[in-house]
């Protein structure tokens, strides 16, 4: 597939300001998938290349948290396998399965996930005890959450940044870091089976990355700077706005 200049300078700087938002927040498929559809893309190659480029920018993002201290990976090694393997089995599973309710049941709980962190008064960075114990039951959330993601997707990022605070009693900032490493995970079992089928749009992707690498580092030390006074609202904005976008074709058919 061919893109003119104009609409690789396009992707680049939406691939920039998705990787910026997710960094912080989540939600950044929020631009770059559109983004890739309004220049011709067609839908399952612009699945495809959107994991592609989103993989760079939720790993450059991992990074720069775990450089500032927030994330221990060592604490992280079977919550990422798990992950793997839930999204893998997901996407296998997404070829046979009838995802039709999740478009309903998602963004009700992508609403209830926004009204939480908006009333909460208790969110901040500062970690609390934790609910469950999280040698056991990190790892059981990465592999559903990752299998939720190889089936439909939407609204990961806020799964698991929801899981990481009331389960697990992780500061805003922290649960964001963690949040990261998750996501490229499941992001990347998810690209293999794309990459696979040959349909990524590697100029696409290629071009995007570029912007990715350069917002998913502003976009994490944005979010360490300012910490849960920026991320708390942008992850009510965020949830609600996914729950819209998944609720509109179901209202207004």
């Amino acid at each position: 597939m061919e893109l003119e200049l104009f609409a690789l300078l396009f992707l680049a700087g939406a691939g920039f300001l998705a990787a910026f938002l997710d960094a912080i927040a989540g939600g950044g498929g929020l631009i770059s998938l559109p983004a890739l559809l309004s220049v011709g893309v067609p839908p399952i190659s612009a699945l495809a290349t959107n994991k592609m480029q989103s993989v760079v920018g939720t790993t450059v993002a991992a990074i720069t948290y775990w450089r500032r201290g927030y994330i221990k990976f060592t604490a992280l090694i079977v919550p990422i396998i798990l992950t793997l393997f839930g999204s893998i089995i997901g996407a296998a599973t997404a070829k046979s399965m009838d995802t039709n309710v999740l478009n309903l049941l998602v963004p009700i709980l992508l609403i209830g996930v926004s009204v939480y962190f908006m009333f909460s008064p208790k969110l901040s960075d500062e970690t609390r005890s934790e609910k469950l114990q999280f040698a056991v039951f990190a790892p059981v959330m990465g592999f559903t959450v990752g299998f939720y993601d190889g089936i439909f997707g939407p609204g990961t990022g806020s799964f698991f940044i929801a899981g990481f605070v009331t389960l697990f009693g992780l500061g805003l900032t922290k649960a964001v870091g963690n949040t990261k490493v998750l996501n490229a995970t499941s992001n990347l079992a998810a690209l293999m089976f794309f990459i696979l089928a040959g349909d990524v749009v590697w100029i696409a992707g290629g071009v995007m990355i570029i912007g990715q690498i350069a917002g998913g580092y502003l976009g994490a030390r944005t979010g360490m700077r300012f910490g849960a006074k920026l991320i708390k609202p942008l992850i009510v904005i965020i949830s609600m706005t996914m729950a819209v976008r998944l609720l509109w074709p179901i209202i207004f058919p």
